[in-house]
């Protein structure tokens, strides 16, 4: 049986390290697995976060190799074994304790999106969509919440700025609701002036990390900038807005 070295981030805020652990491979061994071996049979005290191991509670991201992924989907042997894999924490949100991170930040950002809004709230009749509404907008329901997106983003990630920007998962968020064919508030202003819409600059990064294949970009993003261009900047609409 072959062994492969992990080189983990140990540590907190204030003070960390990295170290190397030799765990015994096994077939379809993924980065998860090996974390777990380590804290069974080497140092109970590594802290990781994790819950389904089947890549739908989006609990487990991290870094392998620099590169976002979910631990419980990063297979062993697709990842060079002649150098230590590196795991670390996602890079955007603070660190709590070696793989955990705090994203509590999301939450509370959610708390801010006005929900669903039906015109008759009260109303018991079956609500009923077109079968091409429910395909528009089930693929942002698939969203798992690993927080993936949020860490590859350039304005959260490098520049800091979630005083600006909601980030790409709230993107999706935000068009899973504007795009809800029954649903009657308009976020656009919000979206603008709050959420930062006009801040992504359409890199494309948030869609390839995404584990569950979303087109975030070109199916949420985009779209929500076009109908936030049409509010604001439409000549024509300003036109007879005046009127």
């Amino acid at each position: 049986m072959s062994t492969v070295t992990l080189r983990v981030f140990r540590g907190d805020s204030t003070s960390s390290e990295f170290r190397d652990y030799k765990v015994e491979t096994a077939p379809g061994m993924v980065v998860l697995d090996a974390i777990h071996s380590i804290q069974k049979n080497q140092d109970p005290s590594l802290a990781c976060r994790w819950n389904c191991k089947a890549a739908k509670c989006g609990s487990c991201s991290g870094e392998v190799n620099g590169k976002p992924k979910l631990l419980c989907k990063a297979r062993i042997d697709e990842l060079p074994q002649d150098q230590p894999i590196v795991v670390t924490p996602i890079k955007t949100f603070p660190v709590i304790k070696d793989l955990v991170t705090d994203v509590s930040w999301n939450y509370e950002v959610a708390k801010q999106i006005e929900p669903l809004r039906l015109a008759d709230e009260g109303s018991t009749e079956p609500l009923r969509m077109q079968q091409i509404d429910v395909d528009r907008i089930q693929e942002f329901r698939k969203c798992i919440e690993c927080f993936l997106c949020q860490d590859v983003c350039h304005v959260l990630r490098d520049g800091q700025r979630k005083d600006i920007f909601f980030g790409p998962r709230h993107m999706v968020r935000f068009a899973s609701l504007e795009m809800h064919p029954l649903d009657t508030a308009d976020r656009r202003p919000f979206l603008k002036e709050h959420a930062g819409i006009g801040t992504c600059n359409i890199t494309k990064c948030c869609t390839e990390v995404c584990p569950e294949h979303i087109h975030i970009t070109d199916n949420a993003i985009i779209p929500l900038k076009e109908r936030v261009a049409d509010l604001f900047f439409d000549p024509i609409a300003k036109l007879f807005r005046r009127r």
